[in-house]
């Protein structure tokens, strides 16, 4: 059966996962809230204690927060990939392939160095069909602006 040519996103662009992103932010800003208000209603905890609860409270969202943070932004120069902890800037003649198997957690980009870099902003998690698409988009992007033969 054949498959339909990629479309080639207008750049900038920026690939999220939106559904998860939207995910983790409620949760966290729903339990925070949650943890905040009972510590401030418990009238047996002492100063510290609250103070505890509410630090609980505040570092249980940054966790989320911070789960949330993944993205693939891409330019007429590069893509910027940020994940976790981490971002990396690449030239587009960097990028060799951009896979998302059967199974696979995220997009991995393989790079001209011969390593893999995780792009944790493509994922399939709750939105797979997004994710299949935002990976063709950015394989058509990098196959259109990498290293290709010159027509000269």
């Amino acid at each position: 059966m054949p498959t339909a040519t990629p479309r080639v996103p207008a750049l900038p662009v920026t690939f999220r996962p939106t559904r998860t992103r939207i995910v983790l932010l409620t949760v966290g800003a729903v339990m925070c809230t949650v943890l905040i208000a009972v510590t401030l209603l418990l009238e047996r905890l002492s100063g510290p204690e609250r103070v505890s609860f509410i630090f609980t409270a505040l570092l249980f969202f940054g966790v989320l927060a911070l789960l949330s943070r993944p993205k693939v932004v891409a330019d007429e120069d590069g893509v910027t990939v940020v994940n976790l902890t981490r971002t990396r800037r690449l030239a587009w003649p960097e990028i060799l392939r951009v896979n998302l198997r059967p199974g696979d957690p995220w997009v991995f980009l393989d790079l001209s160095d011969g390593t893999s870099l995780p792009a944790l902003g493509i994922q399939p998690g709750i939105a797979k069909a997004q994710a299949i698409d935002d990976a063709r988009a950015l394989r058509a992007l990098a196959e259109t602006h990498g290293t290709r033969p010159d027509d000269d």
